[in-house]
């Protein structure tokens, strides 16, 4: 799994914890919903952190929060 993956698999497990769906989270984020929707399609292979950083406040999560997960920390290194 990507960290791409991880991070749109993330934000669905949190919007899913409170019953929103990610228009919403947008919406109180303050990103467009055709931002969110963009980073949430499976062949955007980019995210912004900043976008991520949006998301977190809007759900009231630290960055630090967000990453906190066993997923992002079995990710294989990037480098080879």
């Amino acid at each position: 799994m990507s960290v791409k993956d991880i991070v749109v698999k993330r934000f669905e497990e949190l919007c899913r914890e409170r019953d929103m769906k990610i228009n919403e989270l947008a919406n109180i984020s303050g990103v467009t919903p055709s931002t969110a929707y963009s980073m949430m399609d499976k062949n955007r292979r980019d995210v912004s952190i900043i976008t991520i950083k949006k998301f977190c406040d809007g759900l009231d999560i630290t960055l630090g929060e967000f990453f906190s997960t066993p997923d992002f920390d079995n990710l294989e290194q990037e480098i080879k």
